[in-house]
């Protein structure tokens, strides 16, 4: 199976045209896409008519479905009242993920800002863990946590840190951004080398089977030093920063890994996710 692309959320373009995400499928299919993930980030408030109305569409057209969970999720806070919110968040994006289709959820894995890293990485690891069993007992465990890396530097969410996490359970999958990891390290994603040192810690830690089906986001991010991440650009509007798209494409093909790239550009997530399929398809030519 190729690897297969589409945005995070809707392009400017979309608007052109269209009005609601349960149009999205649509969109994307026109542009020669396969992917979409739906954005829940502030909440998970989709109706039971667009969720249908979005899994019936996303079926017609063949667009793959993924949802993101809500940013305040914090897998790691040292108040137990918002680690247990953060549980019931995780399960409110199952069950949303469940009516449109979705088998994976993005989780953000919180802050170490007040505490230490590894102090934060044993609470997330204790919540992550309750998070799936009572997603289990819920009905979802054919649902897929996806935990991603961060972009800021007092953000738990280094890839090492991701990929101890994933190794918590055996159906957890890294989200790696590799926008993030080149921000939150000022920049250190250069080229095919440091692709392939990411792409090989994930198999030594979680196996080549996850390796090949791997979920990430992709875009041009802004940062500072010493703070890392400070905002999303566009392909054509990147000022510099990176990271370069073309050697992973690259990589990805060659090895004949089959993950999902969902872009995160501002503003042009779907044609910029176009431009990274168009890239990855021309190393078949």
């Amino acid at each position: 199976m190729p690897a297969m692309f589409g945005p995070a959320g809707n392009s400017e373009s979309f608007f052109q045209k269209y009005k609601s995400s349960t149009d999205a499928p649509a969109f994307l299919k026109e542009m020669g896409l396969d992917s979409y993930e739906y954005q829940c980030g502030r909440g998970v408030k989709i109706t039971d008519k667009t969720a249908k109305t979005l899994f019936e569409n996303a079926q017609k057209c063949g667009i793959s479905l993924s949802l993101h969970a809500p940013y305040f999720i914090s897998l790691s806070s040292v108040e137990p009242d918002k680690r247990d919110n953060s549980i019931n968040y995780i399960l409110q994006s199952c069950d949303a993920a469940r009516r449109i289709g979705a088998e994976r959820i993005v989780i953000h894995s919180g802050s170490c800002a007040k505490i230490s890293r590894q102090e934060a990485l044993e609470l997330a690891e204790d919540t992550i863990l309750r998070a799936r069993k009572m997603a289990v007992e819920n009905g979802f465990d054919d649902i897929v946590f996806c935990i991603e890396t961060m972009g800021k530097v007092n953000q738990l969410g280094t890839l090492d840190e991701v990929l101890k996490l994933c190794s918590l359970d055996d159906t957890f999958l890294p989200c790696v951004d590799f926008g993030h990891l080149n921000a939150r390290d000022f920049g250190a994603i250069k080229g095919m080398e440091e692709y392939e040192d990411i792409l090989n810690r994930m198999e030594n830690k979680l196996g080549a089977d996850r390796l090949k089906i791997f979920h990430s986001h992709f875009s041009k991010i802004m940062y500072t030093v010493p703070g890392g991440e400070k905002k999303h650009l566009t392909f054509d509007d990147a000022q510099g920063f990176g990271p370069d798209y073309e050697p992973l494409m690259e990589l990805v093909y060659k090895k004949n890994l089959s993950p999902v790239f969902i872009c995160e550009s501002a503003g042009t997530q779907a044609e910029d996710a176009l431009k990274m399929k168009k890239c990855y398809l021309s190393y078949g030519d």
